[in-house]
């Protein structure tokens, strides 16, 4: 390691070069090596020899780059991509998931973000100022310090919607990561996240992993998007039963269920409950889907 070096994971696994100078390597194949992690770099180190990628070069995360079936087969992997996608590395090590989340810490922690919170709170704009933070990848949430001594951590499986946009921040046109997710209160907030190009586009592709935990495909009967709606609107939980002319242990019934799927949290028993990030993201879809018809 070379002096302020440190290194982050060392494992097992297999990787492929699935594009070259923007073609398709059809005839790619998978080599099993080691996979060396630092906070600076990325070493794969095969029978054919070692490969050594700088983090600082990795332009882009993630995607799809299924060459051949021998890729396709392959359900998780890393697609790193470089010279503006022209070339692409796939990582697939054998302790996945962790090694996700420490490649990303690797990826994004050394990076200066300036970050708005609360941007928005409970639907309210706020006039926060943008400050400076460094970001933290921990197990399912992204920590974030601020230079002045704000704390926020934003849960993975919590993110109910993410926006890409441009900014004036300080003064400047930036890109702008703006996230929804709950504070410590349970309140639904906006953080608003800028910085350099490459780190907000790898960032992005992080939240973006967090958006999918919260996304659902569950195939909601009318009743279910009514309750939704009703908490998205403000309706307390104990008065859906005379809002919707529903009895209440048919309520209960459709809370607990609700429950199971992650869409409501909890808050006591019998029954009081909120949206949290997914029930949101499900209410908010719905009320759009009910205005389209009209």
């Amino acid at each position: 390691m070379k002096p302020g070096e440190t290194k982050v994971a060392d494992t097992r696994g297999r990787f492929l070069q699935a594009l070259r100078n923007g073609r398709e390597r059809n005839e790619a194949a998978w080599t099993n090596g080691r996979i060396l992690l630092s906070n600076r770099r990325i070493v794969l180190a095969g029978t054919g020899g070692k490969r050594t990628f700088p983090l600082s070069e990795i332009d882009r995360v993630g995607g799809r780059f299924d060459v051949n079936q021998r890729v396709a087969t392959v359900s998780d992997y890393l697609a790193l991509q470089f010279d503006d996608g022209e070339d692409v590395v796939l990582v697939a090590p054998a302790d996945y998931e962790e090694f996700e989340l420490d490649f990303y810490d690797a990826l994004l922690s050394s990076t200066q973000f300036l970050v708005r919170h609360p941007a928005v709170e409970g639907g309210v704009v706020q006039n926060t100022e943008w400050v400076g933070a460094r970001m933290k990848v921990e197990t399912g949430a992204v920590s974030i310090a601020t230079v002045t001594g704000t704390f926020v951590e934003v849960r993975l499986d919590d993110i109910g919607d993410i926006e890409m946009g441009r900014r004036t921040v300080r003064e400047q046109q930036r890109q702008v990561i703006e996230v929804e997710h709950s504070d410590d209160e349970g309140t639904s907030v906006q953080t608003y996240i800028s910085g350099p190009e490459r780190a907000v586009d790898n960032l992005k592709s992080l939240l973006r992993i967090g958006e999918e935990q919260s996304e659902t495909s569950l195939d909601l009967s009318r009743q279910d998007k009514q309750v939704l709606m009703a908490l998205y609107s403000g309706v307390s939980p104990f008065d859906i039963p005379e809002f919707l002319g529903i009895d209440v242990e048919q309520v209960e019934e459709l809370f607990v269920r609700l429950i199971d799927h992650d869409i409501l949290d909890e808050v006591r028993v019998r029954h009081e409950v909120e949206l949290n990030a997914r029930g949101r993201s499900i209410a908010a879809d719905a009320i759009d889907e009910q205005g389209a018809e009209m």
